[in-house]
């Protein structure tokens, strides 16, 4: 490929991630408002699954694309996967409830899948030494990663409220449509990559079993402490399911001709860190931008957009951070365990100043912490990927990336369920001087904070114990977040253009 058609072609790659992250924030700033129109009477009962839908769906299909894109080449799966995200968004926009709706979420996630993992696989085949770019574009690659999860998290809730207010709901899913598509045909007309020398087997028996096991681990998440009580017979019988389904997948891993997941890997120093690095990293951030959000709408009364417009600094420490890469941090070869380091630092830092704010806490110190949050995510949340992508062979780029984000996946996916039973217990104990603002069963009512029938009194006991409750998760978060911090540092680089040694197999 020629320097101009692998810029062209990284561009819309960078679209491609924008699209999806854009599509996931906005569902979940107009999800409402799809309540409203398609079920105003029992689509509230539908609400979690409407959310819960797409992130399931991506998840458990996560390694079979991996497999999928060293097998069949990347390129083919991208665009098998972009297909898949077009159809769902075209299909969710048709639909007339909620039912429908779900299910064609659980569609669009199946594709959204493969379009933020397999696409990441494509940047690094175009950025790999001698794959069309040099070095420095390699690390510039994980700044412009950083701006555009900024731009998704800001541009989202704004973008949602919007095209909500202006159009239809139906639109969020609509503009997928001729932006996806662009991307497509510059990708099928311009991206070149290494033609796969040998066809291998899938072995979709692992798959299954990895995505059985993820789907109870993600219902687990979902239900416990919230539908189900985490002692109920539900929830103890999905965890022993995941917990044999898992043991039938490493036996099947060990045991097959050509695994979904080579265990081979986790021989590599750099990917037998850098799994429990992304799984503890993705237990801190869970949830970081969620409460957040729900502390500016509830304890400070803003709207969506507003508050998700307050996200700016976040984007800006992103943009930064994009801005400073190429080159200057291609010079730091060898050393990208500190940039590592020093991100998730930042990253536990800017939880302790959420950890502290109130009700009455001024808007620039809340823009500070973000600003900080933003800068470690730009350091750490590329970067990681790009080390993974280095230290492996070019053949199994496809699986370290996908598993790299899989365990991602689980790890936010334990912290949304870790911290929502945290704030829930902290609630219930918090929120006995306000009877008026709890339901029946003593969980905060959001809706009753700004109903005329609550005493200012009762309020203001309230608002303090929401926001002393998410003091307490964001100060865990902050501990949890020092774990990936000192797991980078053993990190084994070498001084080179690539910075970690892709290891031999024996």
């Amino acid at each position: 490929m020629s320097r101009s058609h692998v810029v062209i072609a990284v561009t819309g790659c960078f679209a491609t991630l924008l699209l999806g992250l854009l599509d996931q924030n906005i569902v979940s700033a107009v999800s409402w408002t799809m309540v409203r129109d398609l079920d105003p009477v029992h689509g509230v009962a539908h609400l979690p699954w409407l959310l819960t839908a797409y992130t399931l769906a991506d998840c458990i299909v996560l390694p079979l694309y991996g497999k999928l894109a060293d097998v069949y080449g990347a390129k083919r799966i991208y665009l098998l996967s972009l297909g898949i995200f077009l159809a769902g968004s075209a299909l969710c926009g048709l639909a007339q409830n909620m039912v429908e709706l779900i299910a064609f979420r659980a569609v669009q996630g199946v594709g959204g899948g493969g379009l933020m993992s397999v696409t990441m696989v494509v940047l690094g085949l175009l950025t790999r030494p001698g794959g069309g770019e040099g070095e420095a574009e390699d690390s510039g690659k994980t700044g412009m990663g950083g701006v555009m999860v900024g731009l998704g998290i800001v541009l989202g809730p704004a973008a949602g409220g919007l095209v909500a207010n202006h159009l239809s709901w139906r639109w969020v899913f609509y503009i997928n449509i001729p932006l996806g598509v662009a991307a497509f045909v510059t990708s099928l007309m311009l991206v070149r990559l290494p033609v796969v020398p040998v066809r291998r087997r899938v072995d979709f028996l692992g798959a299954g079993l990895i995505a059985a096991a993820a789907s109870a681990l993600l219902m687990i998440s979902q239900w416990g402490g919230k539908d189900y009580p985490w002692t109920s017979p539900v929830i103890e019988g999905l965890g022993a399911a995941a917990v044999v389904l898992l043991a039938a997948f490493l036996w099947r891993q060990a045991s097959a001709r050509e695994p979904i997941l080579t265990l081979a890997l986790l021989r590599n120093p750099v990917f037998r860190v850098m799994v429990p690095l992304g799984f503890f990293g993705g237990v801190g951030l869970a949830g970081s931008v969620a409460y957040l959000a729900g502390y500016l709408q509830e304890a400070r009364g803003m709207s969506p957009t507003g508050a998700g417009l307050l996200f700016f600094p976040m984007a800006v420490g992103m943009t930064v951070v994009g801005l400073l890469s190429g080159k200057a941090m291609a010079g730091m070869a060898g050393r990208h365990r500190y940039q590592l380091f020093a991100g998730h630092l930042l990253v536990a830092g800017a939880m302790l100043i959420f950890g502290v704010v109130g009700a009455e806490t001024p808007l620039w110190f809340l823009g500070v912490g973000l600003f900080l949050l933003g800068t470690g995510l730009g350091l750490c949340l590329g970067m990681g990927l790009m080390i993974t992508q280095s230290a492996v062979e070019v053949q199994d780029l496809g699986v370290a990336t996908t598993s790299l984000r899989f365990v991602q996946q689980l790890g936010a996916s334990a912290g949304l369920a870790m911290f929502g039973t945290v704030l829930n217990r902290e609630l219930a104990a918090r929120l006995g001087s306000s009877a008026g603002a709890a339901d029946a069963h003593g969980d905060l009512n959001t809706a009753a904070l700004s109903a005329p029938t609550l005493s200012p009194a009762e309020r203001h006991a309230a608002l303090d114990a929401l926001v002393s409750s998410t003091h307490t998760v964001f100060t865990i978060a902050a501990c949890v977040m020092v774990v990936p911090a000192v797991l980078s540092m053993f990190l084994r680089e070498r001084p080179g253009p690539s910075g970690c040694v892709p290891q031999q197999r024996s």
